[in-house]
Parts: C-alpha cells; sequence; structure tokens
C-alpha cells in the first residue's frame, strides 16, 4: 500500500500487530512510542492474541509509527506481521493523547 503524501495535515489509521506482542510490553512500549511520536490513539489486546489499536496524526508521524510497528515493537517481542486498514484522511484529532485500552 503507498504511503500518503505529506501534503495531507492529519490522517487516522487502524492496526494489528500478529506475533508474540501480548505479555511482553508491547501496549506500554507502543504507547510511550506513539506519545513519543505525537501521536493520538490507542491500543489494546485483542482475545485472538494480537495488538490493535488506531493512531492518529500528521502523516511523517504514523509513518514512522508503522515502521515502528512493523520492525522493532517492545525488546521481547516478535513481530510476524503488521496490518494496516482503514487509512483515512481526518478533519481533527479524535483523541488528546495515546492509550492503553483493557
Amino acid at each position: 500500500m503507498a504511503e500518503i503524501r505529506s501534503s495531507v495535515s492529519l490522517v487516522s489509521v487502524e492496526f494489528e500487530i500478529f506475533g508474540k506482542v501480548q505479555g511482553v510490553f508491547f501496549r506500554k512500549c507502543t504507547r510511550d512510542q506513539g506519545s513519543k511520536l505525537g501521536l493520538k490513539g490507542w491500543c489494546r489486546n485483542t482475545e485472538s492474541g494480537t495488538v490493535e489499536g488506531v493512531l492518529e496524526g500528521t502523516p511523517e508521524q504514523v509513518n514512522m509509527m508503522k515502521e515502528w510497528l512493523r520492525y522493532k515493537g517492545s525488546p521481547q517481542s516478535r513481530i510476524d506481521k503488521a496490518e494496516f486498514r482503514n487509512e483515512k484522511i481526518i478533519e481533527s484529532l479524535s483523541f488528546t493523547a495515546f492509550g492503553v485500552k483493557k
């Protein structure tokens, strides 16, 4: 999938990360990295053993986070696959911070 052009001011994208991503501080590290990049949104564990969430920010911020979610993650995690869906341009942010949902 092509990356969104940087002329766009804000984008939103849903993500789901597959692999060894539960019980390895993946959500905490995702929250910390998202906050460090200035992103808004959330992440949570799923019953199927994945981590899912939403990212909102500039295209540059979102693309940096996509790379982190695809290739880095938390120190003990193993990322097998990262899926990104419903990427769209948004007028304003829906969230005030990047958090972890239970």
